[in-house]
């Protein structure tokens, strides 16, 4: 069977030659670790939880660094120089391939949309059959997100749409161009896009029956650091959670601070703040909410194998018990030994 977005070789190569954690100290017990960003809105909590010292207290010393590749990416968190990434269900066909990772969290609901210039043709799911779609990255969240709401109308992702990759900066242009039909976006492109008045949503997920209500970001930690520092994987899902749950209670704070460090691709703070309001980070907190990810994680791994992105007869519920791991529960075990 085709296997998609499989893994790099070199990836996994490259993952047993990094210390997890590196050099420890006093101030920072659990060790030193990269966590990526992109300046995409979903990744707030991880420039929050830096910025506001939720990292530092927890004695975990975090870098966060940008620009990589999305096999990039993956790469460091499989080789633990990364300890955590955002990311979504599209991971799972990596994981499937062999991806070192651990699903530990939910981080927050709602920041994708699927959307057509406002004289377009295309009116309802229906109509991407045969389309060109501009996203992100091949084999990203908005890719992704996408796949799964044509593959709900019949329509086959991997033979019935085209996927061309642009800089999200570039997205826009590239359908102003005519070179593409539809463009997939994370926030704030996305919505800022939306707030032009020149395109319509097709799809927003926090909206859409099939995304509502579901975590649409995932917290994944490198398998390796899992195995190697249990603690340190604790020690900074609590500062998402502490960063999450500050976000929640002041969206308008969160906003300015971003926005003030270049944190979030834009300047505008009435959008950001709006947009951090509408993700519901209120439910995303906490160890209920660690467990609810295992179950949106069950539910979107079901649709990847209804696309052909995971095997048709793949036992579900097991590739899912396999992946997730209760990082508190490990971290409490780690200390009784």
């Amino acid at each position: 069977m085709k296997r998609v977005f499989a893994v790099l070789a070199g990836a996994l190569l490259f993952s047993s030659v990094v210390f997890a954690g590196g050099k420890k100290d006093s101030q920072f017990p659990y060790g030193s670790f990269d966590i990526g960003y992109s300046g995409s809105t979903c990744g707030s909590p991880t420039s929050i939880a830096k910025l506001k010292g939720f990292f530092a207290e927890e004695g975990v010393n975090i870098t966060l660094v940008s620009g990589s590749t999305f096999e990039a990416e993956r790469a460091a968190l499989a080789a633990g120089k990364t300890i955590i990434e955002n990311g979504d269900f599209q991971y799972f066909p990596g994981v499937y391939n062999g991806l070192d990772v651990k699903l530990i969290g939910g981080l927050h609901e709602g920041c994708i949309k699927i959307l057509v210039p406002v004289d377009s043709p295309i009116r309802n799911l229906q109509d991407l059959k045969g389309k060109t779609i501009a996203v992100d990255e091949i084999g990203g969240t908005p890719m992704s997100v996408a796949s799964v709401a044509a593959g709900s109308v019949g329509i086959n992702p991997q033979t019935e749409i085209t996927w061309i990759p642009y800089p999200n900066d570039q997205i826009v242009q590239s359908v102003e161009k005519g070179e593409v039909d539809v463009a997939a976006l994370w926030d704030p492109f996305a919505t800022t896009l939306q707030n032009t008045g020149k395109y319509r949503v097709l799809v927003d997920i926090s909206e859409h029956p099939l995304f509502a209500g579901r975590a649409c970001c995932f917290l994944f930690a490198s398998g390796k650091v899992v195995r190697e520092n249990p603690g340190a994987v604790a020690a900074a899902l609590r500062g998402y959670h502490k960063a999450v749950a500050w976000i929640g209670a002041n969206p308008g704070e969160a906003a300015q601070l971003l926005i003030s460090n270049k944190s979030v691709a834009t300047e505008d703070t009435a959008l950001v703040t709006g947009l951090l309001g509408h993700y519901h980070y209120d439910q995303h907190s906490g160890s209920a909410a660690n467990a609810r990810a295992k179950d949106d994680a069950f539910y979107f791994a079901q649709k990847l194998t209804e696309i052909g992105y995971l095997p048709a007869d793949l036992n579900v519920q097991k590739f899912v018990d396999d992946i997730y791991v209760d990082i508190f529960a490990l971290e409490a075990a780690a200390k009784k030994k």
